[in-house]
């Protein structure tokens, strides 16, 4: 059976209509950055915010499945997805959706995944390079989610992405282009996958607000 690779596909902005005040916000235009959103520490509610601020994002599927249950009426099928969002410069979140439908799992998985969107410090933190570019991370990290632990370390330019299929899709999303990688744990998993690469950047962004 042949094998299918995921492409990441453009997120299309449709009409929105905003329902809290930093969407009125942004709407009107007296927001135009996420940057300006994360410095003041206000909490994304809405997809759309993200998708009028960044019209360049990317969207891939990393995973779906199905989930069983037994319940008094009988057997009950759901789908289950994890997409990744990225605009391949520097801001990446991650996503999970559940639905009787795949179609509605995958567009649950990607709401959830621009609520979740961060910023990714870009950097040259490799001995090797130390060009000062914005192609790799700045210092090495390290994630978890559930059994999975990954570490990243900074690569230097030209290297690659010295990683795994969905882990390399994840860090392009990203932004990352040079980075070596390492994985413990059921890397089968692959929203344990997906989160654990969440979380190493996470913690990257979270260390420069705790520097500012």
């Amino acid at each position: 059976m042949k094998r299918q690779r995921r492409e990441s596909r453009q997120i299309i902005q449709e009409p929105w209509t905003p329902r809290t005040r930093l969407g009125s916000l942004v709407a009107t235009g007296k927001i135009t950055s996420l940057e300006e959103i994360f410095e003041s520490g206000m909490k994304i509610k809405e997809p759309d915010i993200v998708k009028t601020l960044l019209p360049d994002l990317k969207t891939n599927v990393i995973g779906a499945g199905i989930v069983q249950r037994q319940t008094d009426a009988g057997e009950q099928t759901r789908f289950v997805a994890i997409v990744a969002v990225g605009n391949e410069d520097g801001w990446f979140g991650v996503g999970r959706g559940k639905a009787n439908q795949m179609r509605i799992a995958i567009e649950k998985a990607t709401n959830d995944s621009l609520l979740n969107i961060i910023p990714v410090k870009l950097g040259c933190g490799s001995w090797e390079c130390r060009c000062m570019g914005l192609h790799s991370i700045p210092f090495k990290t390290t994630g978890k989610c559930g059994s999975v632990r990954i570490v990243i370390i900074p690569g230097p330019k030209g290297l690659g992405l010295v990683a795994g299929e969905k882990i390399r899709i994840l860090l392009s999303l990203a932004g990352i282009k040079d980075a070596w990688t390492r994985t413990f744990g059921s890397t089968s998993t692959v929203s344990s996958v997906a989160y654990a690469v969440y979380d190493a950047l996470n913690k990257i962004h979270n260390l420069n607000v705790g520097l500012r």
